[in-house]
């Protein structure tokens, strides 16, 4: 099970395809019953507002978009001038008008009318007619009708707001013979005191649940609500804790007579929650209650080796049956992450495929109570036909969807059906009812194409066997395998799946195991060479290597990125132990400098090419892009591999030598880098390390046969690197290409998800112990909001481990030396007072640790400083000032980095226009700039451009040299003496 949801999609699919065909007098059976369950759906659309509503307003419209955008957002937004912006960002573009009078249903006709004049509100200014009537009535209309939507919205996919609400609805005549399972809305904790909250919200939902065990209900619950750190490199430590947890639940469910399911996580999640599972299955306290059980998701490669390990367990095992939650973000972890395959299938009909094969397996299983959660009328026709007259299974669906598809089966025929039934307040359901419409709404969707017209019976009930066999099993054509992720221009670089405990325990050994002796004496013979002896040799060698055809310099780069992969696990324990790099961090780091090298060589093979120019005719124009000399590349110690290598990989493939400075920190991981380089066919003479501090960087840059300075490291020393450029009157004037760092700033308003926020700016601020250039140093929370996300941002920093960088559990290690951890230290002693909050560091570890800490400065010119380390300072600004803010943040005269988390696409707009800055993230971290997805790098204070890893990079380091031939003086154009007009 462990490796097979990296195997390829036709491979999974082939056994999957053969348990799931039907024969074709079964098939003429299931069309029949779909063909009736379509006509019961249809008919239930037709009568009830709330699906001519959904119906009416798609996702694939603008308009649908606009109201599930706003829905998202809306109820948690406390203030008035930002719930006027969201109001107008998402009604003021959208065509409601489009929409009047189409439905069947006098309130969906009424909503539209609403939202008609809603748009005519948010579009007309505050001078407009319409805008001064409603303000004579003193009531803010358009805001407390949006307010209303949304929590009607709240209704139709919340049962109740409270255990009890919702058990009292579940009385209702609407869903009489229906059962629920009762999922307290809560998908991730971000703190101790939010995983707790949750726990004792479940408790009160098993307790008030069992009351009544002779309803039927059950609960639900999310291990990821349970612990805030449920990863798997926090092993250790969350997997005893939810056990516990869920042992505490369980025994309180058996003893109350009721069920409890365990919801599915995503795929990286799957080894930890069968491990939890299958401890509480084998409790022998537990053993005469048959109520525990837990949810699989058809959509992952594993669901049927799953559903195996759940029947093998040896008792009886509720086992739900959903087609999956988190596909789009399971898509794109694996990109960024550079792994082999995706870990679930990337056709939908797959999904349906791989849903009707374990369907029949569960149906088969001895030791399995199968559940079965579909919208979909072919699938529930295919189950009804494979079970027979066995009613001994159950049906589920989603509270607010699928009505119409069971009230006959379950009324008439003898069939059971649970709904699925979140509970909680109106502001918590929005990230859950978003991506349950999401889910439920792609235009691949059973529920979309139901609801499309233009389909035909036949087209909606097609064969999801048919349709994959069709294409032979194979991976959609829109989602390449990671490693083509940028083809045709370069390989994507390969990661590991540190979500894999086998895999992270080995590569925890591999960075941790002691440096090898040739590694340890800075091989290939580094300081040995003088700065001067290096130039000399770097200047001789430069004709032959700038005449060195384009191409064979870029398959330099080609082999040096496989040998740099090849190599990966003594780069990364270099990395660990001499930089004190995390693990993760350390194959990030391994990553970027082989996505360096691909890219560059193809930037180099595409555009560094003789360009011949228009001209008149009798005169040939050429452009030559040459080398331009001897380079100086000097790179940091807090990205000692990467941007080593990216700086030295840029000048070597656009002709030029280089003499490569190290950081005094890290000349180790530089000078196996050098070998490599090496290894990969790079003349020794054509790049050559110098090792060394401050003295050999200024030797080097005061040197006159140097053409060319690439650094990366503080605005000062860049500024004292320019000034020594210029002071030779005599000296040529060369090209400074500098990345230095800056007081970089995110801004969040309250339309912002503080869960999202939290994690992101903990990423930003203290991963990598804050020693990134494009670190979060300044976060702005909109005053409305702030106390809230600071109080949250604090608990979450409970969570963070620090400790020895090799740890896969560590998540904040040492500062690279003792210089720095002095100034930090210093620092946050003079600010002492201002601390919100600090962390730690736990009795006996070994290092320079500078606690996390977060520091409340009054405005943003408070801070006038970059403070390179895990140092947070937090501020206000007030609602409806975003562009004062950023022009504030502008003033400061740096030019980094900028993050913004905000649901209003208006302010998107707004920060792109006014933000200053070389790289600006919305609605993400503000760390891992991917080359060729975000070129990086900084203007003003914070650097010289052009940004690495972008189109224009290589250019800086060349020399572009126009020739211009007079061919009329060597007997005229000869190609005019071929034109037939005629004659003279």
């Amino acid at each position: 099970m462990a490796k097979l949801h990296r195997a390829s999609e036709p491979d999974v699919l082939k056994p999957l395809l053969e348990r799931a065909t039907l024969s074709p007098d079964s098939r003429s059976r299931v069309l029949g019953h779909a063909s009736g369950l379509l006509a019961d759906l249809r008919a239930a659309q037709a009568k009830g507002w709330v699906n001519q509503f959904l119906q009416e307003y798609r996702l694939n419209s603008s308009e649908g978009i606009a109201l599930l955008s706003l829905a998202e957002a809306f109820l948690r937004v406390p203030d008035p001038e930002t719930a006027d912006l969201l109001i107008a960002d998402k009604l003021g573009e959208a065509d409601w008008r489009n929409h009047t009078g189409r439905s069947s249903s006098k309130l969906v006709n009424m909503a539209t009318w609403g939202l008609v004049v809603g748009r005519v509100l948010v579009r007309e200014g505050d001078g407009g007619p319409l805008r001064r009537l409603i303000a004579r009535s003193g009531e803010p209309f358009v805001r407390q009708a949006v307010g209303a939507a949304m929590k009607m919205m709240g209704e139709i996919f919340v049962m109740g707001r409270t255990i009890d609400e919702a058990m009292r609805r579940m009385r209702k005549p609407d869903h009489k013979g229906f059962t629920a399972s009762f999922d307290m809305l809560g998908e991730a904790a971000r703190t101790y005191a939010d995983a707790d909250r949750y726990f004792q919200a479940y408790v009160g939902a098993i307790d008030a649940v069992g009351r009544d065990p002779a309803a039927g209900h059950s609960i639900s619950v999310k291990l990821s609500a349970l612990h805030p750190r449920y990863e798997v490199a926090k092993w250790d430590d969350c997997v005893p804790a939810l056990t516990e947890m869920l042992e505490a639940l369980s025994v309180q469910a058996a003893d109350k007579g009721i069920a409890l399911t365990v919801d599915a996580e995503e795929s990286e999640r799957l080894e930890m929650s069968l491990d939890i599972i299958g401890t509480i299955a084998g409790l022998p306290s537990l053993r005469g209650w048959d109520g525990f059980g837990m949810a699989v998701q058809s959509y992952g490669k594993r669901a049927r080796p799953v559903v195996q390990w759940a029947n093998d367990l040896g008792r009886t095992m509720n086992v739900r049956l959903v087609k999956g939650a988190y596909w789009d973000s399971e898509i794109k972890r694996t990109q960024v992450e550079g792994l082999d395959d995706y870990p679930l299938f990337t056709r939908k009909a797959a999904t349906d495929v791989s849903y009707l094969a374990v369907v029949k397996d569960m149906l088969a299983a001895e030791h399995i109570r199968p559940a079965f959660a579909s919208h979909n009328a072919l699938t529930v026709a295919t189950i009804m036909e494979w079970a027979g007259n066995s009613r001994a299974f159950e049906f589920q669906r989603l509270h607010g969807m699928g009505d119409g598809l069971y009230e006959r089966l379950v009324r008439e025929q003898g069939y059971h059906c649970r709904i699925y039934a979140p509970v909680g307040g109106h502001r918590d359901l929005l990230a859950y009812l978003v991506r349950r419409l999401l889910e439920n709404g792609a235009n691949s969707s059973f529920v979309h194409q139901l609801a499309d017209e233009r389909l035909s019976e036949e087209e909606i009930l097609a064969d999801p066997v048919a349709k994959i066999a069709s294409v032979g099993g194979t991976r959609h054509p829109s989602i390449p395998l990671p490693k083509d992720l940028f083809s045709p221009g370069h390989r994507n670089s390969a990661g590991i799946d540190l979500n894999d405990r086998v895999v992270l325990e080995t590569t925890r050994k591999a960075v941790t195991t002691p440096l090898a002796a040739a590694t340890l004496r800075a091989s290939d013979g580094a300081g040995t060479v003088t700065v001067d002896d290096a130039i000399t040799r770097a200047d001789a060698a430069f004709p032959a290597w700038t005449r060195t055809p384009v191409e064979d310099r870029a398959a330099c780069l080609d082999r040096l990125a496989d040998l740099i992969e090849a190599n990966r696990d003594e780069l990364m324990a270099i990395c660990v132990q001499e930089a004190f790099k995390s693990i993760p961090d350390a194959i990030g780091e391994v990553r970027e400098a082989a996505d360096f090298c691909r890219y560059y060589a193809n930037e180099a093979r595409n555009n560094l090419r003789s360009i011949e120019l228009p001209g008149p005719t009798g005169e040939r124009n050429t452009l030559h892009i040459e080398g331009r000399g001897v380079w100086a590349t000097i790179a940091p110690w807090n990205f000692p591999l990467a941007i080593f290598v990216g700086q030295t990989v840029a000048a070597l493939v656009t002709g030029n030598t280089v003499v490569a400075k190290p950081a005094p920190q890290t000349p180790l991981i530089a000078a196996r880098a050098v070998a490599l380089a090496h290894e990969a066919g790079v003349p020794r003479d054509v790049v050559i390390l110098v090792p060394g501090g401050p003295e050999v960087g200024a030797a080097l840059t005061s040197d006159p046969r140097i053409q060319g300075v690439a650094f990366t490291g503080s605005t000062a020393t860049a500024k004292r690197i320019a000034r020594t450029l210029l002071e030779d009157d005599a000296r040529a004037i060369v090209p400074l290409i500098a990345e230095t760092g800056g007081i970089n700033a995110m801004i969040v308003d309250s339309t912002a998800l503080s869960e999202q926020v939290v994690a992101d700016v903990i990423a930003s601020s203290f991963r990598s112990a804050g020693q990134r250039c494009s670190a979060l140093r300044l976060l702005l929370i909109q005053e409305d909001v702030a106390e809230h996300m600071i109080a949250m941002l604090s608990g979450a920093m409970d969570t963070l481990t620090l400790g020895d960088p090799g740890d896969p559990a560590t998540d904040v290690g040492p500062v690279i030396d003792q210089a720095a951890y002095d100034r930090l230290m210093a620092y946050r002693d003079r600010t002492r007072s201002q601390w919100v909050k600090t962390l730690n560091v736990p009795p006996g570890t070994e290092g320079l640790f500078v606690p996390p800490t977060l520091i409340r400065i009054d405005a943003i010119e408070d801070l006038n400083q970059e403070w390179f380390g895990p140092i947070l300072h937090v501020a206000t600004w007030p609602a409806g000032k975003l562009v004062e803010t950023i022009r504030r943040i502008n003033a400061k005269g740096y030019g980094l980095t900028m993050g913004l988390h905000s649901r209003i696409a208006r302010a998107a707009e707004v920060a792109e226009a006014e933000a200053a800055v070389g790289n600006l993230y919305v609605n993400r971290s503000m760390i891992g700039a991917v080359v060729g997805s975000q070129p990086f790098g900084g203007e003003r204070l914070s650097g010289t451009g052009p940004k690495a890893g972008g189109p224009h990079y290589l250019y800086r380091f060349c020399a572009e040299r126009a020739v211009s031939i007079d061919t009329t003086s060597a007997g005229g154009n000869a190609t005019l003496l071929s034109l037939d007009e005629g004659g003279m």
